[in-house]
């Protein structure tokens, strides 16, 4: 069965990407055509076959949520309304990431619950397993890890990131840096760096890349270049071991297409946004224009419980300089394991923030639905202006809990309404609505 990287070189258009032109409404041969030279991907698995979301050059920029247990919370139910608030909100793809309780059935039970595209990271499970098993993680065997991400697979991962960049090489250029000072971030980023540590290896998911492809590429899931040594503070963004796994991503993810499996790169956490461009140019110019899956990022480190904010700001710069996937980021983020109320209003935020990216990356047609909204304020046309909000029911529930005297205002300027006396003011000029 081909790929859809393979059936675009073959001048095939799936259904999945003629569903994604119809989506973004662009003609299907652009979607084949970029598909073809590894610049769109369609997270997909010929197992389960969800709803199809293209990702890459000339889309819309989409929105990652992630979920899942820890150690000290397992609650399937909770994830399972978790991933459903996600999907209600605007979410485009989903993460499950759990770390706690049967892990097989989280995903299992999550993958059901939504029709979206949900991905994980392998490295989890399989850390997990290995101290179960041994008590201890490092006695990791790589048959067991690449067994698992066939089951992963085999479940309907329509993509996985898999933490292929890591290598001795890397782990010595973090040293001779004289490490960092945000320390390492990712969970499966550091449980694979003491891995090779301890066993003074090389990691396999490096070393036998050609074998995670054929995995991924059998099932048509999407293999996304985990970022394990992503800058978890601003002042160790684009630091020498960071760059170097980028590198080593960006050359694996041309590897990957020429076998014909669809690849993402992931990118940095927190980022100071003089910096957002730049690693965004990097990674296009070293992948061959591979999609880029920006995590977060966040823009500053000092705002915990408020990150939903930071993230927001750096994900509406990342958008606007090419990235194509968001991952959100909760307020919860640094704090505690993120509730159904975190997840909402980190898609929510998250949404919002790649929509203004996309304003200024697509100005000519990212920017009606603004000016659509003008004339509504201007005139004062609720309805309309619901109609064309992001979110209309908050919308709605702010302008309900404080109902104006006037229907025609609201409570913000009641009788000294700038919108209405302006336009009685500009009454002749607004005739067939020239502005």
């Amino acid at each position: 069965m081909l790929t859809q990287i393979e059936a675009a070189r073959k001048g095939i258009v799936t259904p999945q990407m003629a569903n994604v032109a119809s989506d973004e409404q662009l003609s299907p041969e652009y979607i084949r055509q970029m598909v073809a030279e590894g610049k769109i991907v369609i997270p997909w698995n010929h197992t389960r076959k969800p709803k199809p979301v293209g990702i890459g050059k000339g889309l819309r920029t989409k929105v990652n949520a992630s979920i899942g247990t820890s150690s000290d919370i397992i609650d399937y139910e909770a994830e399972v309304r978790k991933a459903r608030a996600a999907a209600e909100s605007g979410a485009d793809t989903l993460m499950e990431l759990s770390v706690g309780g049967d892990l097989d059935r989280v995903r299992q039970e999550v993958i059901a619950s939504v029709d979206l595209p949900v991905g994980n990271v392998p490295l989890y499970q399989a850390f997990c397993e290995a101290a179960r098993k041994y008590g201890d993680p490092n006695r990791l065997d790589e048959e067991l890890l690449f067994d698992l991400i066939e089951r992963q697979c085999s479940d309907g991962m329509a993509f996985m990131a898999v933490h292929c960049g890591i290598n001795l090489y890397t782990i010595e250029r973090l040293r001779k840096q004289g490490y960092r000072y945000g320390g390492l971030v990712s969970k499966g980023g550091v449980s694979m760096v003491a891995w090779m540590l301890a066993n003074g290896r090389e990691n396999p998911l490096y070393e036998k890349f050609d074998r995670v492809v054929a995995i991924l590429k059998k099932y048509d899931t999407v293999l996304s270049l985990g970022n394990g040594l992503r800058a978890g503070a601003i002042h160790d963004s684009s630091d020498r071991a960071q760059i170097q796994e980028l590198l080593i991503n960006c050359e694996l993810a041309e590897i990957g297409r020429e076998m014909g499996c669809q690849m993402l790169v992931e990118g940095p956490g927190h980022v100071p946004l003089d910096e957002v461009e730049g690693n965004i140019q990097l990674q296009k110019r070293m992948s061959g224009g591979a999609p880029y899956y920006m995590l977060g990022p966040i823009s500053t480190d000092v705002a915990p419980g408020f990150d939903h904010i930071t993230a927001a700001i750096g994900a509406a710069q990342s958008s606007r300089y090419g990235a194509d996937l968001i991952c959100y980021i909760t307020p919860a983020e640094h704090l505690a394991l993120p509730n159904e109320d975190d997840v909402r209003q980190g898609v929510k935020a998250a949404k919002i923030a790649a929509y203004i990216g996309d304003m200024n990356k697509y100005p000519e047609k990212g920017r009606m639905r603004d000016k659509e909204m003008s004339k509504a304020r201007r005139n004062l046309d609720w309805e309309k202006q619901f109609e064309l909000a992001l979110y209309p029911d908050d919308a709605r529930a702010i302008r309900a809990s404080r109902v104006p005297d006037d229907e025609a205002t609201c409570t913000m300027c009641g009788d000294f309404c700038a919108s209405r006396g302006a336009t009685k003011l500009f009454a002749d000029d607004l005739k067939g609505d020239k502005i």
